[in-house]
């Protein structure tokens, strides 16, 4: 009985948090993205995550990785297992369902480089129609 609690316990340990559009849309702007920018924000994380905050893509090419809802890149913004890269944070911490280290990293990445640093954002968001989630907005 103990072993079959601990599995259970682990599983709900390693689950990611699904944000539907409007609770991510409000996670956003609570955890300090500006109202103005938030259609290109949730795009963005549509196109990169689903929205999912344990998402980790790749390999990439140069054999990186991506993490979290805005697939925070590992060979530049944080590191695995240690707190480092630009944004001095662990990768795991931006798999977190608390997104507030991921969005700090992400407003730093976008003062950077503006949201052509996220090809989720170049292919599903620039220069096409974005969704309105302003009835949604608390």
């Amino acid at each position: 009985m103990k072993i079959f609690l601990a599995i259970l316990c682990l599983i709900g340990l390693s689950e990611a948090k699904v944000f539907s559009r409007c609770a991510l849309a409000n996670e956003l702007i609570a955890k300090g993205i500006p109202r103005d920018d938030i259609r290109d924000w949730v795009c963005l994380v549509e196109g990169e995550s689903g929205r999912n905050t344990n998402k980790k893509g790749g390999p990439n090419r140069n054999g990186s990785f991506d993490h979290g809802l805005f697939q925070i890149n590992d060979k530049y913004w944080c590191k695995n297992g240690v707190k480092g890269g630009d944004c001095n944070i662990k990768c795991e911490d931006v798999r977190q369902d608390d997104i507030t280290e991921a969005v700090k990293c992400a407003l730093k990445i976008k003062r950077r480089h503006g949201y052509n640093a996220w090809y989720g954002w170049k292919r599903h968001c620039k220069n096409k129609p974005l969704a309105n989630v302003n009835s949604c907005l608390n």
